[in-house]
């Protein structure tokens, strides 16, 4: 194929993935498990062209930062390397999320890239080849190939990557507290709380344990457990990043009275967890008969969202050569 079209969707982590113990090869500290939205897609075109001399990247219809158009040619090194191709690509890119903002827009990024990327280059991959080229781009974006929730297995470069899991039936309340691109990206951010934080190490074991018991709490369809466990875990990330040197803050006093209300809210009966990825926003995980009732009671402190289980990355359209 010369020409592909993907798109892919985000994921919000219920068992967050932190921290890498291989940069190069993207192989997590620590397995996770997430669910896949049907709300906030990427959609990304790959255009090969044997005229031009270099890659170039377009995000929402204007030419994107040099940084990110480089870091777009490095994963399509990559797959030109597994293709045995030279040809550069013209990248075009529409992301409907915030971009930068803690709601996985590089997860659903990646995971449309990937798959428009393998097929105009002619590389056949299944679920799994997918998963694992993703997780080349962005760790979280081997989760957005797959629909609803999805582990991904920390594993090693052929074992690392996310496939489907059963679970409750839930939904999730997005409360959007801030669109700007966070100041430390995650990959910074990750870097840095590696190197730094004393408590880093714990965490990973913390992780591994959090993942085994969402698993089980999964695989039970325990809606409890499922929430108990993810408000948990979301905690004490954002605790050992704020235990970096110098420290790093994603939530923010808006943030954290999401959480506050959230609790109030099951004090009072309606069953609700929170929980954020590396950014100030925050979701609500709500059983799907819940949602509208948590979604108006948190509307005074966000913008809010109900998303429920989205599909995986798929092909929009494919263009033959000519």
């Amino acid at each position: 194929m010369s020409a592909a079209t993907a798109r892919a969707h985000p994921n919000i982590a219920l068992v967050k993935y932190w921290g890498k113990r291989d940069e190069e090869l993207v192989l997590p500290a620590a397995g996770s498990l997430s669910l896949t939205l049907d709300a906030f897609p990427t959609t990304t075109t790959v255009r090969l062209d044997p005229a031009a001399r270099e890659d170039s990247f377009e995000l929402n219809g204007d030419p994107a930062a040099p940084a990110q158009t480089a870091r777009v040619g490095r994963f399509l090194d990559h797959v030109r390397l597994r293709a045995g191709s030279a040809v550069s690509a013209r990248v075009s890119s529409v992301n409907e999320a915030p971009t930068g903002a803690g709601l996985a827009s590089s997860a659903a990024g990646f995971a449309a890239l990937a798959t428009a990327a393998a097929s105009a280059y002619g590389l056949p991959l299944d679920s799994a080849g997918l998963s694992r080229l993703a997780r080349r781009g962005s760790g979280s974006a081997a989760r957005s190939i797959v629909p609803g929730l999805a582990v991904w297995h920390a594993g090693d470069d052929e074992t690392s990557f996310a496939e489907p899991i059963a679970g409750p039936a839930m939904r999730m309340v997005i409360v959007t507290v801030d669109r700007s691109q966070k100041p430390v990206s995650s990959r910074e951010a990750m870097r840095r709380t590696a190197l730094t934080s004393p408590f880093h190490g714990a965490w990973a074991v913390s992780a591994e344990s959090s993942l085994r018991a969402m698993t089980a709490a999964c695989r039970a369809g325990d809606f409890t457990r499922v929430g108990r466990i993810a408000e948990s875990n979301a905690l004490r990330m954002h605790a050992v990043i704020q235990s970096a040197d110098p420290p790093i803050r994603y939530l923010t006093a808006r943030g954290t009275a999401v959480f506050d209300e959230v609790e109030a809210l099951r004090r009072e009966g309606l069953e609700a967890y929170a929980t954020a990825d590396a950014g100030p926003n925050v979701v609500a995980i709500v059983r799907p008969d819940d949602a509208d009732d948590v979604a108006a009671r948190l509307a005074g402190l966000g913008a809010v969202q109900v998303v429920g289980p989205g599909p995986g990355a798929r092909l929009v359209s494919q263009e033959e050569d000519a």
